[in-house]
């Protein structure tokens, strides 16, 4: 009895421990955080929200755990006339190491969104670079040659030594390739076994399956991506699959390889289960969420999987950002426990938050 006692009060203790690595930054009450991303020099947090209701901003800077509008209050008034200067809605953002904030504005047209519905056939699609120096816009790419009723763009990294923008486009079941230079864009991997849905394989979070009121299952094919801190290898994977992928940047930025070259650089890393987000460290450790078990794992540059914390406040991690202080920052976007998936009724458990959690040595 003594030993089963002293099992049950080590695995309390054990948990307790995990649960206070995760520490709360920010809270929003119903707005609900998606793209996360810390600025690599300064620690400068920016947490963007979606145009849902009850909308308030875009894209925010947290300062001392306030939101304030980015790159000002302008850009983010709704204004479907000047989508040219106005959000519509903030996808993804990433914080290179030029101090420049790149800002994924998409809002997928017809049924190629992954989250919520459209009405419009087509969707509309902008990335913003901003420099993080004075706040200024410098430049806006408009993905004008990319099939704006397919496609439906939802992460972004940049490869500033090439000169170019890797994005997740699970709309297309493909990577796009966009030249930074010339704005053009190009479609890579569509509909690769890297980049599609696993068949059958369905998301089952808080004991039940994620399927939505017409009794239609969540699904996204390639979704979460991140570059390496050298920019030499990008990984990638599909929400509704269970492996990690990667190819070596080299092989995207040369544009003499077709569809199936490409295909055969590609590496499977590591068998993970179901994930969102990811981000990698300076150290190669790539940080995957893992909604089902409520945990951030990562895996190690000799492809062991381990996990940095789990905690129940863990619902439904989604976007990742990591700063100079030694910490992972991550959205909880709580997906699964919205009306949609929930025959109409709202189980998200407000506020909406923004947690940060130290990282491994």
């Amino acid at each position: 009895m003594k030993k089963v006692l002293i099992t049950i009060l080590f695995t309390e203790l054990a948990h307790i421990t995990m649960a206070q690595k995760l520490v709360e930054v920010a809270s929003f009450g119903q707005n609900q955080p998606i793209g996360v991303t810390v600025a690599p020099k300064t620690n400068r947090l920016f947490v963007s929200f979606p145009h849902t209701e009850p909308y308030l901003y875009g894209l925010t800077e947290v300062v001392n755990g306030r939101r304030m509008p980015f790159p000002d209050a302008d850009w983010n008034k709704i204004d479907t006339t000047q989508a040219g200067t106005h959000f519509v809605n903030v996808q993804d953002l990433f914080a290179d190491f030029q101090d420049n904030l790149w800002v994924l504005d998409s809002a997928p047209g017809g049924g190629a969104a992954v989250i919520g519905d459209s009405k419009k056939e087509e969707g509309q699609f902008k990335l913003l670079k901003i420099s993080l120096n004075d706040n200024k816009v410098q430049r806006i790419y408009t993905f004008d040659d990319l099939p704006k009723n397919k496609s439906a763009l939802n992460d972004v990294v940049i490869d500033n030594g090439r000169q170019l923008a890797y994005l997740s486009d699970p709309g297309l079941h493909a990577i796009v390739v966009l030249d930074l230079q010339t704005g053009k864009s190009r479609i890579v991997l569509q509909d690769d076994k890297s980049t599609v849905v696993e068949p059958g394989l369905k998301l089952y979070l808080d004991g039940k399956d994620v399927v939505d009121n017409t009794g239609k299952p969540f699904a996204s094919n390639v979704n979460g991506i991140a570059l390496t801190s050298d920019a030499k290898w990008f990984y990638f994977r599909a929400i509704n699959q269970t492996k990690l992928y990667r190819i070596a940047t080299e092989y995207l930025a040369n544009t003499t390889l077709n569809n199936a070259d490409l295909s055969s650089k590609v590496e499977m890393v590591a068998e993970t289960g179901i994930c969102h987000g990811m981000i990698t460290d300076n150290k190669g450790n790539v940080y995957l969420s893992n909604s089902p078990e409520h945990a951030i794992q990562y895996v190690t540059p000799d492809r062991k999987v381990k996990t940095l914390v789990k905690n129940s406040r863990l619902i439904w991690p989604d976007s990742f950002g990591i700063g100079n202080d030694g910490y992972l920052y991550l959205s909880a976007s709580q997906m699964n426990r919205l009306p949609k998936y929930n025959n109409g009724l709202n189980k998200v458990e407000y506020p909406y938050r923004v947690y940060k959690v130290k990282l491994p040595k």
